[in-house]
């Protein structure tokens, strides 16, 4: 479509996403966070989205003395957040609390990473992953810290994902969208194919029982597809028009998969095959 490079990888990078937000939510919402399937599509959608963060990163970084300040101070705060975030979050002075001190630390790093990411052009959501990966010791599932994580659930959802989405979706056009129907209906094709490719035969091999679940829940795009378009928007990279399109399959991909998956293909909860043994016989029943 004679789209340039660095709008051609953008593109690229945008459509390559899996949405973490639609997995997370899923998997929490049907009770299969906990199982082989659930656990293996969120640490695959984790990993492939830090390789989005890291694409955005590398490809369209413009280096300066401020890019290389960035990197320490983050490295700094990840280091420093992983070694003494026990005195926050295991302090019994600071528990359950009406101003929430966790809740304002955690945001403190965001902030910090903001800060220096505004500062050397880069993008703070990698080193966000980082910190979320080296802190999840804090975050098991115990009485203490289950607390911690439904607060943060709750401020995510309910007000900064909501929030960024109304702003994402502000700057699509949809009369652009319908000009270009045919460039979106293939991008979206294109973006579907490519995931079954990449993912159908490997989960068919080592999650039998769940090979298509888990193709169609890694085929979605949301939160670091939109995140990308937002950046090649707002740093010149594509128009209007290509921003649209793009926002407009990774929605797309968010939805139908979801539902295709949901309503088809979802795998049998461990815990929800019941064995009755009877008249020297074995069934096996699911249940709802």
């Amino acid at each position: 479509m004679d789209w340039n490079l660095q709008a051609s990888l953008l593109a690229g990078t945008a459509l390559s996403t899996t949405s973490l937000a639609v997995v997370y939510s899923v998997l929490v919402e049907t009770g299969l966070a906990k199982t082989q399937v659930g656990k293996l599509l969120m640490s695959s959608t984790f990993i492939t989205d830090r390789g989005t963060a890291l694409a955005l990163s590398i490809i369209f970084v413009r280096p300066t003395l401020y890019t290389l300040i960035f990197i320490v101070a983050s490295i700094g705060v990840i280091v420093l957040a992983t070694r003494f975030s026990h005195l926050v979050f295991d302090n019994p002075r600071l528990k359950n609390k009406v101003v929430e001190p966790e809740i304002k630390y955690v945001f403190l790093l965001l902030l910090a990473f903001m800060y220096f990411a505004q500062l050397g052009d880069g993008h703070a959501v990698l080193p966000a992953f980082v910190l979320g990966l080296l802190t999840s010791p804090h975050f098991r599932e115990t009485v203490e810290t289950r607390s911690v994580r439904n607060k943060l659930r709750t401020v995510a959802y309910a007000i900064i994902t909501p929030t960024f989405f109304i702003v994402g979706g502000l700057r699509v056009s949809f009369p652009l969208i319908f000009s270009a129907l045919a460039l979106f209906l293939i991008l979206f094709g294109l973006k579907l194919v490519s995931k079954f490719i990449g993912v159908f035969f490997l989960s068919r091999k080592f999650v039998p029982q769940g090979a298509m679940y888990t193709t169609l829940l890694m085929s979605t795009g949301l939160t670091f597809g939109t995140i990308a378009s937002v950046f090649g928007l707002t740093s010149g990279i594509i128009d209007q028009v290509q921003y649209s399109l793009l926002v407009g399959v990774v929605i797309a991909s968010a939805v139908i998969p979801t539902f295709i998956a949901q309503k088809w293909f979802m795998p049998a909860h461990s815990e929800d095959i019941v064995e009755l043994n009877g008249n020297g016989r074995s069934d096996v029943v699911e249940t709802d």
